[in-house]
Protein backbone atom coordinates (compact mmCIF):
# COMPACT_ATOMS: atom_id res chain seq x y z
CA UNK A 1 0.00 0.00 0.00
CA UNK A 2 1.31 3.45 -0.93
CA UNK A 3 1.29 6.31 1.54
CA UNK A 4 2.32 9.95 1.68
CA UNK A 5 3.44 11.51 -1.60
CA UNK A 6 2.63 8.37 -3.61
CA UNK A 7 -0.88 7.90 -2.24
CA UNK A 8 -3.44 7.54 -5.00
CA UNK A 9 -0.77 7.10 -7.66
CA UNK A 10 -1.32 3.47 -8.61
CA UNK A 11 1.00 2.37 -11.42
CA UNK A 12 -0.44 0.60 -14.42
CA UNK A 13 2.46 -1.82 -14.16
CA UNK A 14 5.92 -2.02 -12.71
CA UNK A 15 8.96 -3.52 -14.42
CA UNK A 16 12.07 -4.49 -12.49
CA UNK A 17 15.42 -4.20 -14.20
CA UNK A 18 18.92 -4.42 -12.71
CA UNK A 19 19.36 -1.39 -10.40
CA UNK A 20 16.39 0.48 -11.90
CA UNK A 21 12.60 0.28 -11.58
CA UNK A 22 10.13 1.60 -14.09
CA UNK A 23 6.58 2.53 -13.10
CA UNK A 24 3.84 3.78 -15.41
CA UNK A 25 1.59 6.36 -13.77
CA UNK A 26 -1.10 6.97 -16.36
CA UNK A 27 0.91 8.52 -19.23
CA UNK A 28 3.97 9.25 -17.08
CA UNK A 29 7.06 7.12 -16.49
CA UNK A 30 8.72 7.12 -13.06
CA UNK A 31 12.24 5.73 -13.26
CA UNK A 32 14.01 5.07 -9.95
CA UNK A 33 17.70 4.35 -9.47
CA UNK A 34 18.50 2.10 -6.51
CA UNK A 35 21.66 0.04 -6.14
CA UNK A 36 21.08 -0.32 -2.39
CA UNK A 37 24.05 1.94 -1.69
CA UNK A 38 24.99 5.35 -3.10
CA UNK A 39 23.46 4.95 -6.58
CA UNK A 40 26.79 5.09 -8.39
CA UNK A 41 26.89 5.43 -12.17
CA UNK A 42 28.35 2.05 -12.97
CA UNK A 43 28.15 0.47 -16.42
CA UNK A 44 25.27 -1.67 -15.20
CA UNK A 45 23.38 1.31 -13.81
CA UNK A 46 23.79 3.26 -17.06
CA UNK A 47 22.71 0.26 -19.14
CA UNK A 48 19.60 -0.11 -16.98
CA UNK A 49 18.81 3.59 -17.36
CA UNK A 50 19.17 3.30 -21.13
CA UNK A 51 16.71 0.42 -21.17
CA UNK A 52 14.20 2.35 -19.09
CA UNK A 53 14.53 5.49 -21.23
CA UNK A 54 14.03 3.49 -24.42
CA UNK A 55 10.80 2.14 -22.98
CA UNK A 56 9.67 5.59 -21.83
CA UNK A 57 10.23 7.08 -25.28
CA UNK A 58 7.85 4.48 -26.73
CA UNK A 59 5.02 4.77 -24.23
CA UNK A 60 5.26 7.81 -21.93
CA UNK A 61 4.52 11.50 -22.24
CA UNK A 62 7.09 12.58 -19.64
CA UNK A 63 9.70 11.04 -17.32
CA UNK A 64 10.34 11.55 -13.62
CA UNK A 65 13.84 10.40 -12.63
CA UNK A 66 14.18 9.63 -8.92
CA UNK A 67 16.70 7.95 -6.63
CA UNK A 68 16.57 6.15 -3.31
CA UNK A 69 15.82 7.91 -0.04
CA UNK A 70 18.82 9.95 1.06
CA UNK A 71 20.93 9.01 -1.96
CA UNK A 72 20.07 10.44 -5.35
CA UNK A 73 23.31 9.66 -7.18
CA UNK A 74 26.94 9.64 -6.04
CA UNK A 75 28.43 9.97 -9.52
CA UNK A 76 30.69 7.58 -11.38
CA UNK A 77 31.59 4.31 -9.69
CA UNK A 78 34.81 5.07 -7.78
CA UNK A 79 36.05 1.47 -7.88
CA UNK A 80 35.97 1.58 -11.65
CA UNK A 81 37.37 5.10 -11.73
CA UNK A 82 40.33 4.14 -9.53
CA UNK A 83 41.25 1.06 -11.59
CA UNK A 84 43.52 3.13 -13.86
CA UNK A 85 43.64 5.96 -16.38
CA UNK A 86 42.24 3.93 -19.26
CA UNK A 87 39.43 2.55 -17.12
CA UNK A 88 38.55 6.03 -15.86
CA UNK A 89 38.52 7.44 -19.37
CA UNK A 90 36.32 4.61 -20.63
CA UNK A 91 33.83 5.04 -17.78
CA UNK A 92 33.62 8.82 -18.21
CA UNK A 93 33.17 8.40 -21.98
CA UNK A 94 30.30 5.98 -21.37
CA UNK A 95 28.91 8.33 -18.75
CA UNK A 96 29.02 11.24 -21.17
CA UNK A 97 26.79 9.32 -23.58
CA UNK A 98 24.35 8.50 -20.78
CA UNK A 99 24.22 12.12 -19.61
CA UNK A 100 23.84 13.51 -23.11
CA UNK A 101 20.96 11.13 -23.73
CA UNK A 102 19.20 12.44 -20.61
CA UNK A 103 19.98 16.04 -21.59
CA UNK A 104 18.51 15.57 -25.09
CA UNK A 105 15.65 13.23 -24.16
CA UNK A 106 12.76 14.18 -26.48
CA UNK A 107 10.32 13.82 -23.57
CA UNK A 108 10.07 16.24 -20.65
CA UNK A 109 12.49 15.07 -17.95
CA UNK A 110 11.73 15.97 -14.34
CA UNK A 111 14.33 15.35 -11.65
CA UNK A 112 12.97 14.31 -8.24
CA UNK A 113 15.99 14.47 -5.92
CA UNK A 114 15.55 13.26 -2.36
CA UNK A 115 19.18 12.85 -1.34
CA UNK A 116 22.85 13.57 -2.01
CA UNK A 117 23.79 14.39 -5.62
CA UNK A 118 27.54 14.74 -6.11
CA UNK A 119 29.91 14.81 -9.10
CA UNK A 120 28.28 12.78 -11.88
CA UNK A 121 25.12 12.67 -9.78
CA UNK A 122 24.96 16.46 -9.83
CA UNK A 123 25.32 16.27 -13.61
CA UNK A 124 22.30 13.97 -13.78
CA UNK A 125 20.40 16.72 -11.96
CA UNK A 126 21.52 19.29 -14.55
CA UNK A 127 20.08 17.24 -17.43
CA UNK A 128 16.52 17.72 -16.17
CA UNK A 129 14.04 20.12 -17.74
CA UNK A 130 12.48 20.78 -14.33
CA UNK A 131 14.40 19.90 -11.19
CA UNK A 132 12.82 19.46 -7.76
CA UNK A 133 14.74 18.76 -4.55
CA UNK A 134 13.59 17.74 -1.08
CA UNK A 135 14.62 19.66 2.00
CA UNK A 136 17.15 17.80 4.11
CA UNK A 137 20.79 17.54 5.15
CA UNK A 138 21.86 16.71 1.61
CA UNK A 139 24.96 17.70 -0.35
CA UNK A 140 24.74 18.84 -3.97
CA UNK A 141 27.60 19.85 -6.24
CA UNK A 142 30.66 19.06 -8.32
CA UNK A 143 33.52 17.89 -6.09
CA UNK A 144 35.89 16.70 -8.84
CA UNK A 145 38.58 19.34 -8.23
CA UNK A 146 38.42 18.66 -4.49
CA UNK A 147 39.30 15.01 -5.05
CA UNK A 148 42.06 15.80 -7.54
CA UNK A 149 40.24 15.16 -10.80
CA UNK A 150 40.15 17.76 -13.59
CA UNK A 151 36.59 18.75 -14.52
CA UNK A 152 35.48 17.09 -17.76
CA UNK A 153 34.27 19.42 -20.51
CA UNK A 154 30.81 17.88 -20.35
CA UNK A 155 30.54 18.78 -16.68
CA UNK A 156 31.65 22.36 -17.29
CA UNK A 157 29.26 22.82 -20.20
CA UNK A 158 26.24 21.40 -18.37
CA UNK A 159 27.09 23.65 -15.43
CA UNK A 160 27.52 26.64 -17.73
CA UNK A 161 24.14 25.93 -19.30
CA UNK A 162 22.12 25.44 -16.12
CA UNK A 163 23.77 27.25 -13.19
CA UNK A 164 23.47 30.91 -12.28
CA UNK A 165 26.52 32.55 -13.96
CA UNK A 166 27.88 34.24 -10.83
CA UNK A 167 28.11 30.84 -9.10
CA UNK A 168 29.66 28.94 -12.04
CA UNK A 169 33.34 29.46 -11.16
CA UNK A 170 33.02 28.35 -7.56
CA UNK A 171 30.76 25.43 -8.52
CA UNK A 172 33.40 24.07 -10.93
CA UNK A 173 36.90 25.35 -10.02
CA UNK A 174 36.00 25.84 -6.37
CA UNK A 175 34.16 22.53 -5.90
CA UNK A 176 31.48 24.33 -3.88
CA UNK A 177 28.94 22.00 -2.30
CA UNK A 178 25.53 23.36 -1.29
CA UNK A 179 22.45 22.22 0.59
CA UNK A 180 18.98 22.03 -1.00
CA UNK A 181 17.97 25.54 0.05
CA UNK A 182 21.08 27.14 -1.43
CA UNK A 183 20.94 24.87 -4.47
CA UNK A 184 17.91 26.72 -5.83
CA UNK A 185 19.69 30.06 -5.49
CA UNK A 186 22.71 28.65 -7.36
CA UNK A 187 20.62 27.15 -10.16
CA UNK A 188 20.94 23.44 -9.40
CA UNK A 189 17.21 23.14 -8.82
CA UNK A 190 14.05 25.01 -9.71
CA UNK A 191 12.09 24.20 -6.58
CA UNK A 192 12.66 22.92 -3.05
CA UNK A 193 9.82 21.12 -1.24
CA UNK A 194 9.25 19.11 1.91
CA UNK A 195 10.36 15.52 1.50
CA UNK A 196 6.84 14.10 1.61
CA UNK A 197 5.80 16.43 -1.23
CA UNK A 198 8.69 15.57 -3.57
CA UNK A 199 7.00 13.04 -5.84
CA UNK A 200 3.72 14.95 -5.87
CA UNK A 201 5.52 18.08 -7.07
CA UNK A 202 7.54 16.17 -9.66
CA UNK A 203 4.49 14.38 -11.04
CA UNK A 204 2.58 17.67 -11.23
CA UNK A 205 5.35 19.15 -13.39
CA UNK A 206 5.43 15.99 -15.51
CA UNK A 207 1.68 16.12 -16.14
CA UNK A 208 1.82 19.78 -17.10
CA UNK A 209 4.67 19.32 -19.56
CA UNK A 210 3.32 16.08 -21.00
CA UNK A 211 0.18 17.97 -22.05
CA UNK A 212 2.23 20.08 -24.48
CA UNK A 213 2.51 18.93 -28.12
CA UNK A 214 5.29 16.35 -28.07
CA UNK A 215 6.87 17.15 -31.43
CA UNK A 216 7.04 20.88 -30.76
CA UNK A 217 8.53 20.28 -27.31
CA UNK A 218 11.18 17.88 -28.62
CA UNK A 219 12.22 20.12 -31.52
CA UNK A 220 12.45 23.20 -29.29
CA UNK A 221 14.51 21.33 -26.71
CA UNK A 222 16.89 20.07 -29.39
CA UNK A 223 17.34 23.53 -30.87
CA UNK A 224 17.99 24.96 -27.41
CA UNK A 225 20.65 22.41 -26.45
CA UNK A 226 22.23 21.03 -29.63
CA UNK A 227 25.08 23.59 -29.71
CA UNK A 228 26.21 22.47 -26.28
CA UNK A 229 26.07 18.81 -27.32
CA UNK A 230 27.96 19.50 -30.55
CA UNK A 231 30.74 21.31 -28.66
CA UNK A 232 31.03 18.55 -26.05
CA UNK A 233 31.31 15.86 -28.72
CA UNK A 234 33.92 17.85 -30.64
CA UNK A 235 36.03 18.19 -27.47
CA UNK A 236 35.57 14.65 -26.18
CA UNK A 237 38.72 13.04 -27.60
CA UNK A 238 41.05 15.79 -26.42
CA UNK A 239 39.23 16.00 -23.11
CA UNK A 240 39.78 12.31 -22.40
CA UNK A 241 43.53 12.70 -23.01
CA UNK A 242 43.84 15.04 -20.03
CA UNK A 243 41.48 13.14 -17.77
CA UNK A 244 43.06 11.42 -14.76
CA UNK A 245 41.39 9.43 -11.98
CA UNK A 246 40.81 10.94 -8.50
CA UNK A 247 43.85 11.03 -6.23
Amino acid sequence: MRTGADAGLVPCYTAFMPLVTYEAHETLAVIRMDDGKANALSYDMMDALDEALTRAEKEAGAVVLAGRAGRYCAGFDLKQMMAGVEQAQALVSRGAEALLRLYMLPLPLIIACGGHALAGGALVVLTGDVRVVARGAYRIGLNEVQIGMPMPVLAMELARDRLVPRHLGMATMGATIVDPERSVEHGWFDEVVDEDKLMTAALDHARRLSALPRDAYAKTKRALREKTVKYVREMMVEDMKRLTPPV
